[in-house]
């Protein structure tokens, strides 16, 4: 059997090697072929509820079995599943769930008492299924709870899917202010996988531990590549930096993927000697890994390789660069990964010359479907390969053009085909592994009643990529930004909260076109925040 669908994953470990170790946490694990049974349970449940072919199913929870569950029940069910990071607030998690029309919530009892508030907005939202073992049921009028382990089942009748079906649709910031939903295909959700554990090279005797939120398609690929290899994934929600170490250690973990802003913090941690006798590799992905935290990571794990990766959730990964030329490169985003195509762009859509910055463009089966619902972000995003292009890259006689992603990012390409990151051409704001939108704070400053006008952006930070600035004139009622602060922390997640927010009396500057001129707030504030700015 080979896997071409998503739940094929799993499906083919299980008639290889059924009691192999696939999923554990620190109170459970299942073997491949527990897991498969698990799958098919759930989506059985999804057939005898009459869910139709396409429909998405909501999973707002932390890293836990019931998480992986229900996401790969879903795809065998030919519905599509939506994982929602579980930091989000109320608000948020209630905007994707209309935008998308979740028909089906998975979370927890002690979610769902945060989520009491918003729920009679999302009328699409007909069943709730809740983890654990709840002491009452809460009544929520048209909305039919159940119990996870109470699931209704029956005779299932699965819907016929195809590897060009819609399999998942994951949430990012939009440059609009509100999150987009990057719609993946079981095709580029496979594909993926195949591809990032080839170049890894994931095996089934490795043991990954997964501590990016789910939601994330670096987080999810922990599962992906783990699966597709017959590996066995370890789900981890950490307080401290230590926990992790120690994770790594207890369960002998041989690979591990993460974010800058975490490397940094690991990096100021003691690694015990042991980790380096069974952690075969680090990956760092959603950022530049510092010079100096990864001279120091390697110092404490001398024998494990080290991948540096880029990509977007429009298309999964995009590049790497191989551990042995980290030493050479170090501030190289690498080559493409293997079964995609990455070209480096002009405006007028010719390839650039080496060492010319130009735009990241990608082609290849992990280019995503689009952005659900929103078919002008899509469109902007998500275009034809240019007809200047030459003859090996696009054909001319194809009459139906090859839809690849334009990323925004400003990249060049040397001689021998490695690639540099130079900046974003949008105006997202990458902190701490996520892509946060300007004007996703400014709406939230706006509503919160102190605001008359406010500028938000990026500035750099050593340790989380780039900090989070906010300019504001406040409203005559107010004095200082104490307010504005206080709702911001409770209406955003912390990754959004901004590090310095500075209080001018005067009108914001415009630009020609009389909108705020975040470039010069920008140049003005850079040292925003140095002492005394």
């Amino acid at each position: 059997m080979d896997a071409y669908l998503l739940h094929h994953l799993i499906g083919v470990q299980a008639s290889r090697n059924p009691s192999a170790p696939a999923l554990a946490t620190s109170a459970d694990s299942l073997d491949y072929a527990a897991l498969w049974h698990e799958v098919g349970t759930f989506a059985r449940a999804l057939s005898y509820l009459k869910f139709a072919r396409g429909e998405r199913i909501g999973i707002y929870l932390d890293k836990r079995l019931e998480a992986v569950i229900a996401a790969f029940g879903c795809a065998a069910a030919g519905c599509v599943f939506v994982p929602i990071n579980p930091i989000l607030k109320a608000e948020q998690v209630a905007y994707i769930l209309r935008d998308c029309n979740i028909r089906l919530l998975v979370t927890s009892p002690e979610r769902l008492a945060t989520l009491n508030d918003v729920l009679q907005h999302c009328p699409d939202l007909a069943h709730i299924s809740l983890t654990g073992e709840a002491k009452e049921l809460p009544v929520l009028g048209r909305i039919h709870l159940h119990s996870w382990s109470q699931m209704p089942r029956g005779e299932a009748s699965f819907h016929r899917v195809t590897e060009t079906d819609m399999a998942a649709i994951l949430y990012t910031s939009g440059s609009t202010g509100r999150p987009k939903g990057v719609v993946l295909s079981h095709r580029n959700m496979v594909a993926g996988a195949k591809s990032v554990a080839g170049y890894l090279g994931n095996q089934a005797n490795d043991v990954l531990l997964g501590v990016l939120p789910l939601s994330f398609d670096a987080g999810f690929s922990q599962l992906t590549t783990a699966f597709h290899a017959g590996a066995k994934v370890v789900l981890l929600n950490y307080l401290m930096p230590r926990d992790v170490i120690k994770a790594v250690t207890q369960w002998k973990v041989t690979g591990l993927t993460a974010v800058p802003p975490l490397w940094i913090q690991l990096a100021a941690q003691e690694w015990p000697e042991t980790a380096s006798q069974h952690l075969r590799y680090i990956a760092s992905t959603g950022g530049r890994m510092p010079l100096e935290i990864l001279d120091r990571l390697r110092g404490y794990l001398p024998q494990a390789k080290v991948f540096l990766m880029y990509g977007l959730t429009e298309a999964f990964r995009a590049t790497y660069l191989p551990p042995e030329q980290v030493n050479h490169r170090p501030d190289s985003i690498g080559k493409a990964i293997p079964n995609n195509e990455v070209l480096v762009l002009r405006e007028d859509g010719s390839l650039c010359n080496p060492n010319e910055a130009g735009e990241l463009v990608q082609r290849g089966p992990l280019v995503a479907m689009g952005y659900w619902n929103d078919a002008q972000k899509t469109a902007e995003r998500f275009r034809p390969l240019p007809a200047t292009l030459p003859e090996h890259i696009r054909p001319s006689g194809l009459p139906q053009p090859e839809i690849a992603v334009f990323s925004g990012d400003t990249v060049r390409m040397d001689e021998e085909g490695y690639l540099y990151f130079i900046g974003r051409r949008d105006e997202m704001i990458k902190t701490s592994g996520y892509r946060v939108s300007p004007t996703e704070i400014e709406e939230a400053a706006y509503t919160s009643g102190v605001a008359a006008e406010c500028c938000a952006f990026g500035v750099p930070h050593p340790s989380i990529g780039e900090a989070i600035v906010l300019i504001v004139k406040l409203k005559a009622n107010h004095t200082d930004s104490a307010a504005l602060l206080a709702y911001l922390k409770a209406h955003c997640p912390a990754y959004q909260i901004p590090a310095r927010i500075i209080c001018l009396d005067e009108q914001l500057p415009r630009n020609q076109n009389g909108k705020i001129n975040r470039t010069e707030l920008r140049q003005r504030y850079a040292n925003a925040l140095e002492d005394n700015a």
